[in-house]
């Protein structure tokens, strides 16, 4: 037996949580899997490094290495919501022959969203022009990373050692991401439950690798060394 659901019901995962719109373009923040219009959240990291949803630090210093197109949730949108699809490649289409210029080909899976400040808006352009976005290959620093388990002396306080300790992240990585992932990798409730150490300091969970790289690791041909142990207040 079928059951039929009404479209209405459905508008607010179709809708980008900006503008209120059907998603175009639909893109998520990485951390917290929230999608919006590309043009939107653009626009909206370009000042802020929180999620406009739930408010989640994505990033202490790039937040837009943190979006990814979701061209599964777009081609939902697209099926589901009858004529969007066309009506955006004609209003597209449109907004660019008035400015005498071709459309632009779509972007391809292989690259990544990047906006460039040096980009000039002309006094001609229509106001309703998007951000400005330019598609350009992904050139990322990477730092190469151990995480090695600080066994505390205390039974009760335990954890367990990663199979495997030997990383590699983005350098905007943070310490913040380095939690989640022992936590994943543990099946802790709650990355919370973990501290994060570098020369026996514990590490806020908004230091980027590459800040703790340049300010704390002193041996920069061995890997950074992050040690992890059970949080200290949980067992006092």
């Amino acid at each position: 037996m079928e059951t039929k659901i009404k479209l209405t019901e459905l508008v607010e995962f179709l809708s980008c949580g900006i503008c209120n719109g059907y998603l175009i373009d639909a893109t998520a923040i990485t951390e917290c899997l929230h999608t919006f219009c590309k043009g939107c959240i653009v626009k909206y990291l370009k000042g802020k490094n929180t999620c406009p949803t739930c408010d989640l630090l994505i990033s202490q210093s790039c937040a837009l290495n943190f979006i990814r197109q979701d061209r599964t949730k777009q081609d939902l949108v697209y099926k589901l919501v009858p004529g969007l699809k066309e009506r955006e490649a004609l209003e597209e289409s449109k907004f660019y022959a008035d400015l005498g210029l071709p459309v632009p080909e779509r972007n391809s899976p292989d690259k990544e969203i990047c906006e460039t400040s040096e980009c000039k808006t002309e006094d001609t352009l229509p106001k309703r022009q998007e951000p400005i976005v330019h598609e350009v290959q992904k050139q990322e620093e990477h730092i190469a990373l151990c995480l090695e388990y600080d066994r505390p002396k205390d039974p009760k306080r335990k954890l367990k050692p990663l199979k495997r300790k030997y990383l590699k992240c983005s350098s905007y990585a943070t310490v913040g991401h380095i939690k989640k992932f022992i936590s994943g990798k543990l099946n802790l409730e709650s990355c919370k439950e973990v501290d994060v150490l570098c020369n026996d300091e514990i590490l806020g969970k908004d230091h980027t690798l590459k800040f703790l790289s340049a300010t704390r690791w002193k041996l920069k041909t061995k890997p950074l060394l992050l040690h992890y142990r059970p949080r200290l207040d949980l067992y006092q």
